[in-house]
């Protein structure tokens, strides 16, 4: 209604001043097109008897904008009242022309020179799937014992060596390969031995790889092999004969299963667990004299003894806390005829960033062996040193 009143009013008024100069009544025209306010001259020209204003386009919009005030007030946005005190354009701006500053130069700048695009060697390197790393250490034990001390014993030194080295493939689809190989050598000092001034209290060699294909998350089908024997011999105190040399006995287990990764405990429990319901033991004893100490019944031409059984092989390393690490070692083979089980437990104390110690307890079953008439078929090993450590 609004807009349809407004519009014939602009159409009459438009029509009325055509014939006047251009420009003379464009002032008046704003009324139709700014937000609809109520003016307070336009009620007073309509109620004034002697109207004093002979435009007849200002007449027309007046009597236009009455009518909306009478009929349709709700279409008022604001009273000339409020526009007054809303105030006005700023003069200064409206008076004082905006000047822009233009500089001329004679001459523009030449454009920068581009160096061509040189060609780019693209070199693509082929992702490296192999992992390295390692640990070692070297540790001192020492233990005096006065000569009138009351419960007797000797004093003794020993010290202990070990470096593991570890190349793994992973090639993070399908296969994995891991390669670990541990050496260990150790001597000690007995003054009641008469015989020997060295006698060793920890020798190894053993090399574990692992072949696997995974079958899902976790699970590997894996080949593997493990083999193992000793740097030195081994002897007791104030006794000629050796209990165990180089290659005597030398070990070799092949097992087909599967193999299991594992990440618990926010990855501070991690490793692998074999299992080989397929495996054969292959022992050979070099030295005729020991083959029977180590389960070989051997003549002149005979050295070693096979075996098919199952094998179970567990690695963990358990970070405790911050400064207590459990590496165990868990390795189990069952025949017909004879069971093997060892359970390596080393327990390091880490001091600073070079220097730990170590608890090391290790029970071992062999039934292979000679029955002692105390332990029966049952061993047990525990030592515990610090010293010099380093990772890699």
């Amino acid at each position: 209604m609004r807009k349809l009143a407004l519009f014939i009013v602009a159409a009459s008024a438009l029509s009325v001043g055509a014939a006047e100069p251009q420009g003379s009544n464009n002032a008046l025209y704003y009324r139709l097109f700014s937000p609809l306010t109520f003016y307070h001259n336009v009620a007073s020209h309509q109620l004034n008897i002697n109207s004093d204003d002979p435009d007849e386009v200002s007449q027309a919009i007046d009597q236009a904008l009455m009518h909306v005030y009478l009929n349709r007030p709700d279409l008022v946005a604001v009273t000339e009242t409020e526009r007054q005190e809303a105030g006005t354009l700023r003069q200064d701006i409206m008076e004082t022309p905006v000047m822009q500053t233009v500089e001329m130069v004679e001459q523009a700048a030449p454009m920068p020179e581009v160096p061509e695009a040189e060609p780019v060697e693209v070199v693509v390197e082929k992702p490296n799937f192999w992992k390295y790393m390692g640990d070692g250490y070297l540790q001192f034990m020492q233990n005096y014992v006065s000569g009138n001390w009351y419960k007797g014993g000797e004093s003794n030194q020993a010290a202990v060596g070990s470096l593991t080295l570890e190349a793994n493939y992973d090639n993070k689809s399908k296969w994995k390969w891991d390669n670990k190989l541990e050496m260990k050598l150790g001597f000690q000092t007995s003054p009641s031995d008469t015989l020997h001034k060295f006698k060793t209290n920890e020798d190894l060699i053993r090399y574990t790889g692992k072949i696997g294909l995974q079958a899902a998350n976790r699970w590997y089908y894996t080949l593997q092999m493990l083999a193992y024997t000793q740097f030195y011999h081994g002897v007791k105190s104030n006794n000629e004969k050796i209990f165990s040399d180089f290659m005597s006995p030398f070990n070799l287990s092949v097992g087909l299963g599967m193999d299991y990764k594992v990440e618990a405990f926010n990855k501070k429990l991690t490793g692998t667990i074999n299992m080989s319901p397929l495996a054969v033991n292959y022992r050979y004893v070099d030295r005729t004299d020991l083959a029977q100490s180590f389960g070989v019944k051997t003549d002149r031409h005979t050295h070693s003894l096979t075996d098919f059984g199952s094998q179970l092989t567990a690695s963990l390393t358990w970070q405790l806390n911050d400064v207590v690490v459990w590496k165990t070692r868990l390795y189990g083979f069952s025949s017909y005829h004879r069971s093997e089980l060892e359970w390596e437990n080393t327990f390091t104390l880490k001091v600073s960033k070079y220097i730990s110690a170590n608890l090391f307890l290790f029970p071992r079953f062999d039934d292979a062996n000679n029955r002692d008439e105390d332990l029966g078929y049952w061993q047990f090993k525990e030592y515990s040193s610090l010293g010099f450590s380093y990772n890699f």
